[in-house]
């Protein structure tokens, strides 16, 4: 429930099991600071890593997936902030004054990473909600909106093209692949096996899941391996066959090839490419 009695809007802090989500969206705005933590995340379209230190705003119905490593569960601690955009009555966005704000929550129905200073600001204006009052509560929403709103630090998520309509029949089939690769990804997954899942044929499956997505079952699966190799890259000292394996590839070429395709570099690129940006 995003009101209650004595509140308009959420402030949450998550760890542990409660952290955990499921291919979802609701009609709030929520921005979720990861206090700690990495895995992989969902947005619309979009897959990518998280970790310590990351701040997302995410527009309405934009079905969402943050999907925590074991590790990172145990200790691991989330900041939401969710309200309904009509939350301050139905002329505020109206207002002159607003017009910034108008725009960012329309920007953010593909999802905005935030970065830079932004990023650490937000993060700031998040921890702070956690102990406001009420009424502080309030005024540090509206100047976390405003900050974002000024900032040129958004990155896009999801792209324009995906559209989740909300109460979509479909919305449990597409929760279930999705879970079932997150889970699987690092085995030998074929487009007859998932199509199984859904009780399918193969192709069609595979027009079912580019329809639903805007993307292929493939192109889906080669995001996720591939994002969890960049985690791995920077984060662990095996090397590119190794990381390789780990993530379902038996073939280092084949590994090397995607990667590519995925990131614009080959995988030690990106490492020193990561490092040198973050030493």
């Amino acid at each position: 429930m995003t009101a209650t009695p004595d509140n308009s809007f959420v402030v949450r802090k998550d760890s542990g099991e409660s952290m955990l989500n499921n291919w979802h969206y609701h009609a709030e705005i929520e921005f979720l600071y990861i206090r700690k933590s990495t895995g992989t995340w969902l947005v619309g379209d979009h897959i990518g890593h998280f970790q310590n230190g990351d701040v997302v705003m995410l527009g309405p119905n934009l079905p969402h997936c943050f999907r925590h490593e074991a590790g990172a569960m145990e200790s691991g601690e989330t900041i939401c902030v969710k309200f309904l955009p009509a939350m301050m009555g139905p002329h505020f966005l109206e207002l002159p004054e607003a017009k910034s704000i108008q725009h960012i929550i329309a920007k953010s129905n593909t999802g905005l990473k935030l970065e830079g200073k932004t990023k650490e600001l937000a993060a700031a204006m998040i921890e702070e909600m956690l102990e406001d009052s009420p009424g502080k509560k309030l005024v540090h929403l509206l100047w976390l909106l405003q900050e974002v709103a000024d900032s040129k630090e958004t990155v896009p998520l999801s792209s324009k093209g995906f559209i989740q309509s909300p109460g979509n029949p479909d919305e449990e089939r597409v929760k279930l692949i999705f879970e079932y690769t997150l889970k699987n990804y690092h085995q030998k997954i074929s487009l007859d096996k998932v199509a199984t899942l859904l009780h399918m044929t193969r192709p069609s499956f595979c027009r079912f899941f580019k329809n639903k997505t805007k993307k292929t079952y493939v192109q889906f699966l080669m995001e996720v391996r591939i994002g969890y190799a960049c985690k791995l890259l920077v984060e662990d000292e095996k090397n590119v066959a190794e990381i390789g394996y780990e993530c379902g590839y038996n073939n280092i070429s084949h590994f090397n090839h995607q990667f590519k395709t995925i990131t614009g570099k080959k995988p030690l690129e990106y490492k020193k490419d990561y490092l040198q940006k973050n030493s």
